[in-house]
């Protein structure tokens, strides 16, 4: 990534050009001096001036209305605040016309910004005042007061906290009265100039001491540069939060977010475009490219023919890509594309808003769009790829806390999909996307994680975990065996990798980590556990054993018992389970080999991985009253299983003398008043019960022993 730089011959402006804003990726608004007011173009070169202010009007700062989906058609999503050196700020129309003009400071209006709504502007001026106003220019309220200038500010990302500089200090401010305020001292100088990034979270700062810094939102050093020959007068964010632009004298420097300079491009240029290229991803064997007007489709096969279309906006701020298509998100909205260029779907909610949208906000597979809300940030909205409704019954995935980050697995089948995410406790959590009319366990996975990533080949996760980086080779064990997690993961010391670091891919078996200085790390992680999952999703058991018994490591063992328990194998689970020594399940397997009918088979599996209910209805479905009122029984579900006894008329007797066996055996007397009512006078009789259990056992073993051999009648006409 470069900076283009291009000067023209004869300058526009007669005087120093004091705030330039963006209006689309290829045009420009510059303000000068000179009282002239021009719109640049990029595409044709073309400039033209819109309005020649009054003379006693200096620009000082600029800034445009923002654009969003609920106000796209309404005039003032056309304007910009003009602040002023006369004390005042200036509501202009995009054709120039000043629509209104607001006594605001006592001296200089130094910086005017809109909030991300565009419900509220604030200004900061040379009389130390921060004041927030109404969108048609109407005070609201004096935020704060204080002795110095205040040279800059900025909005927080929800629009509730403002920035703004102090002398040497920065200040974060609720709009909340009495709510805590945040200030530390940032630089060794004067701050000139601060910007707050709403996708990424991140401020950065400029100052006098000629240094700029990148700091978190709590006021913690990410980065410092070296100090410049010059003081730092401009620092702004791309919107995507991926890089920002310094400003010094006679200096324009482009950096990444972690502060490093990109000083070479490294690629070699094979492929032209005839627009600016602002994004691009490679991914599953396609680049795809954007550019200010189009979008440009690579195979890796042919890099001669792309495939190209138009786009709707030219202001491309993220690219996912999933295996079948892609996705881009824009000014305007959020679309998915197939490889081949067809447009496929365009998901939308309420109060969407897709500036601060990125990779670990949105999430693409195969069949699901996941997409975290910003208004309320313990939800996320899950849609149907192919169509962007919203997925099944339209239920939303809602925590407890607030999420930071979210992925989507990326294979297997759509009903087996899996969204594992980050909350605000840095605790990792996974659930199922697919609710079927039931609400999901979300499980926590791990705790202390920074960062995630789904592998692209096969549904291995991996995390950095505090001062580890952890490998979850298997992460529905959790859903299976949840004594058997640990087993399954592969743990190394993450301390080489410094504070804060990325994960930026996990392709195949490396994955790609990008430290805080901004160099890039490759880890291998074993690729056997890949393969036992391609065995496994081709149902080849006998293969998988094979590679376990080749590799010889528990980890391998472990994921094996609880792909085989989730698929129903049993007897590639006994094996397994005897590999890593869980001889306690072994023996329960045995006995579910036992059982006399298929369906208390698939019940105690059910039951194996903590499934209670589903096993219950299973049996209740197939008519085996007595077998489900038992395992209630057997795991002291006392209440329920006299409630199935009461309700089918069957076994009370049963469950009571199980009920007295427990309570002589602990020492204790009946207190519940149900089964004192259903006791009362009641006479246990333990030969009689268990002759009734051998007869429903007997006639359970001839239903099932009728019901495969009327199937084989019928494969032999």
């Amino acid at each position: 990534m470069r900076l283009k730089i291009s000067l023209l011959k004869e300058p526009k402006h007669q005087e120093l050009v004091s705030c330039v804003g963006w209006t689309t990726a290829e045009e420009l608004y510059s303000c000068s001096d000179d009282h002239q007011i021009v719109k640049w173009n990029l595409l044709t070169s073309e400039t033209s001036q819109i309005v020649k202010l009054p003379d006693d009007i200096y620009p000082i700062d600029l800034h445009w209305f923002p654009k969003s989906l609920g106000i796209k058609k309404q005039t003032q999503a056309e304007s910009f605040v003009l602040t002023s050196s006369d004390g005042k700020f200036h509501l202009i129309s995009k054709l120039g016309r000043v629509e209104k003009s607001v006594e605001a400071h006592c001296g200089a209006v130094l910086a005017g910004r809109w909030n991300y709504e565009g419900t509220a502007l604030v200004t900061v001026g040379e009389d130390g005042q921060i004041k927030i106003w109404s969108k048609t220019g109407m005070l609201r309220s004096t935020l704060a007061q204080q002795g110095t200038p205040v040279y800059s500010v900025a909005w927080g990302p929800d629009s509730e906290k403002v920035l703004y500089t102090a002398g040497k200090q920065l200040i974060i401010k609720p709009l909340q009265p009495n709510a805590k305020i945040l200030q530390w001292k940032a630089h060794d100088g004067i701050i000139l100039k601060v910007d707050w990034n709403s996708v990424n979270d991140l401020i950065l700062s400029a100052g006098e001491d000629c240094k700029y810094k990148v700091w978190d939102s709590y006021g913690r050093l990410l980065y410092s540069s070296q100090p410049h020959e010059h003081p730092i007068t401009s620092v702004a964010w791309a919107p995507d939060g991926e890089l920002f632009a310094v400003g010094s004298f006679h200096t324009l420097r482009l950096c990444d977010k972690t502060g490093v300079r990109n000083v070479l491009n490294d690629a070699v240029d094979l492929l032209e475009f005839r627009d600016r290229v602002i994004k691009a991803s490679l991914n599953y064997a396609h680049l795809v490219v954007s550019t200010s007007l189009q979008c440009y489709v690579f195979s890796t096969k042919n890099w001669n023919t792309p495939l190209i279309f138009d786009l709707k906006e030219g202001t491309v701020s993220l690219i996912l890509q999933a295996e079948r298509h892609f996705l881009l998100v824009d000014g305007g909205g959020i679309y998915v594309y197939s490889y081949e260029g067809r447009f496929i779907s365009s998901p939308k909610f309420p109060g969407m808003r897709t500036d601060i949208l990125n990779a670990q906000t949105v999430s693409l597979s195969n069949d699901t769009i996941a997409i975290k809300d910003k208004a309320d940030e313990k939800i996320i909205f899950l849609f149907e790829a192919s169509t962007g409704k919203p997925l099944g019954d339209g239920k939303l995935l809602s925590h407890k806390n607030e999420i930071l980050e979210i992925a989507l697995d990326q294979k297997g089948l759509t009903n087996d999909r899996k969204i594992a995410f980050i909350d605000k406790n840095r605790d990792l959590y996974i659930t199922s996307v697919k609710r079927f009319g039931k609400e999901e366990q979300i499980i926590k996975l791990g705790t202390m994680v920074h960062t995630l990533a789904w592998c692209d080949t096969c549904n291995i996760l991996c995390g950095l975990q505090d001062t580890r980086f952890t490998v979850w080779y298997y992460p529905n064990t959790v859903y299976v065996d949840r004594d058997i997690l640990p087993k399954t993961l592969y743990e190394r010391d993450a301390s080489e990798f410094n504070k804060n670091p990325h994960i930026v891919s996990f392709v195949g078996n490396q994955v790609t980590i990008r430290r805080a200085d901004g160099s890039l790390v490759h880890i291998s992680i074993s690729p056997y556990p890949a393969i036992l999952h391609e065995y496994v999703s081709s149902s080849k058991w006998e293969d998988a054993v094979r590679l376990c018994r080749f590799v010889k490591e528990q980890t391998m063992w472990a994921c094996l018992a609880a792909m085989a328990v989730a698929n129903r194998d049993m007897t590639t689970a006994e094996i397994a389970y005897a590999a890593i020594g869980e001889i306690d399940k072994v023996q329960y397997i045995n006995s579910i080999k036992d059982l006399p009918s298929k369906e208390s088979k698939m019940a105690h599996i059910l039951m194996f991985s903590g499934n209670i209910q589903e096993a219950e209805i299973i049996l209740l479905q197939a008519g085996l009253i007595y077998q489900a009122i038992q395992i209630n029984i057997n795991l002291y579900n006392w209440e329920r299983a006299l409630e199935l006894a009461v309700k089918y008329k069957t076994h009370v007797d049963t469950v009571l003398a199980y009920r007295q066996k427990f309570l002589e055996t602990f020492g204790k007397q009946e207190t519940n008043k149900r089964y004192l009512q259903y006791g009362e006078g009641l006479q246990i009789d333990w030969e009689k019960i268990k002759a009734k259990i051998e007869m429903e056992i007997t006639k359970e073993r001839e239903r099932s022993s009728s019901s495969l051999s009327s199937k084989n009648m019928g494969l032999k006409h």
